[in-house]
Parts: structure tokens; C-alpha cells; sequence
């Protein structure tokens, strides 16, 4: 069943022909199990949300599924690759605008080198430091600095 939106709430809400695009890919799958009762859509459009904005899940507007349904399936669509394939489906669909074929069949690597300044010189190997880190001129306590009226104390 497909619900037409009227307006959109947020600019990152999906038009109805972008939820054509996706919705296939995120549909539930028949089985065992209790039936979603989630508006996946709002939860898609949630994540886009949150990726546009960059908010913590915890302050995702209310009018929002929950913020734990939402990470819930965040997590699950990043780790069973749905992400992987709806940007398959959109890069396809892009080059189909564009009338290419729906896969590329050459890629350009592009290998450019950027070189870096040699002021620090070469590094030798020096086999009394245990470390490769930094040594701190006072080992590890402070001293205090005399000041320059006074002299040294001693």
C-alpha cells in the first residue's frame, strides 16, 4: 500500500518516488515472527535525519519512530548490507537516467602522490631507547624554574 505524503516534514523526508526507489529493499520479509508495526519509511526518513543533521539519536525529533527502533534498524541494514544495496540500486538507476549502462565497465584509480617535506631528516635507530616515543627533558617530575632575579637556589 503506498500512502502519498502531502508535504514533507523535514527537507531530508523522501518524496514518494525516492520511497519507490528504496521501499523493495527494506520490506519486510514473510516468516515466523511477530508482523512490524513500525512505519518504515518514517524510520528511513529518521536516519536520513539524523545523518543530515548530525544529531545524537537520543534527540531525534518525536515525531520520529523511537530512537532505539531507529538504531535498531540502522544497525541491522548496515550490517546485512541493505544500505550496500539500495546505493546500488540508486548509482544504477542514475547511470539508467543518464542512458550508460546500469554497471560501469571501467574505473579510473587515480594515484597521485603528494610529497611531504624532509626538515625532520632521516630517522636512525639508536639501540639504547627502549621506546619510540618522546623523552621528557625532566623524567617524569617537575622542576620548578628559578627566576632570573633570584639565581639558582641551592
Amino acid at each position: 500500500m503506498v500512502v502519498a505524503r502531502i508535504q514533507q516534514r523535514y527537507p531530508t523526508d523522501l518524496t514518494d518516488t525516492q520511497w519507490e526507489l528504496i521501499a523493495p529493499h527494506i520490506r519486510a520479509l514473510p516468516g515466523p515472527g511477530r508482523p512490524r508495526t513500525l512505519d518504515m519509511r518514517e524510520v528511513v526518513n529518521a536516519i536520513f535525519y539524523l545523518n543530515r543533521t548530525g544529531c545524537q539519536w537520543e534527540m531525534l525529533p518525536k515525531d520520529f519512530p523511537n530512537h532505539n527502533s531507529v538504531r535498531y534498524y540502522f544497525d541491522k541494514w548496515t550490517y546485512d548490507g541493505t544500505w550496500q544495496r539500495i546505493n546500488d540500486r540508486l548509482r544504477e538507476a542514475a547511470r539508467e537516467q543518464q542512458v550508460r549502462e546500469p554497471r560501469p565497465t571501467a574505473a579510473i584509480i587515480d594515484s597521485q602522490s603528494v610529497k611531504t617535506t624532509e626538515a625532520g631528516g632521516e630517522r636512525g635507530f639508536d639501540g639504547g631507547k627502549k621506546g619510540k616515543g618522546a623523552e621528557a627533558a625532566h623524567h617524569g617530575r617537575y622542576v620548578r624554574p628559578f627566576d632570573a632575579c633570584e639565581g639558582p637556589r641551592g
